[in-house]
C-alpha cells in the first residue's frame, strides 16, 4: 500500500485513500492482520479508542478537531450505498 494518510487533507483524498485500501485489500488481503469485516471493524473500534496511545508514542498530538460525526455517517452510510 503506497498511500499515507498523513496525505489526506481534503475529503476526496479521503475517498481515494479508501480506495487504495480497497485495492489493497483485493491484492494483498488475505496478509492483512484483519482481513475479514468483523475483525477490522473491532480493530477500528480498539484503534479509536486508542488512538491517543498511538498518537503519543509517535510524538504527535492527537488533532483536537474533527467531525467525528462525519465519520460515523460515512461507516453507517456504507451499510446501505451502491
Amino acid at each position: 500500500m503506497t498511500a499515507s494518510p498523513d496525505h489526506v487533507d481534503s475529503r476526496e483524498d479521503l475517498a481515494a485513500f479508501v480506495c487504495t485500501l480497497h485495492q489493497s485489500h483485493i491484492e494483498e488481503g488475505h496478509s492483512w492482520e484483519n482481513a475479514d469485516l468483523a475483525s477490522f471493524l473491532e480493530a477500528l473500534a480498539a484503534w479509536i479508542d486508542d488512538a491517543d496511545g498511538w498518537y503519543s508514542n509517535a510524538g504527535r498530538n492527537l488533532p483536537a478537531g474533527g467531525d467525528w460525526s462525519f465519520f460515523a455517517r460515512v461507516l453507517r452510510a456504507a451499510t446501505a450505498y451502491e
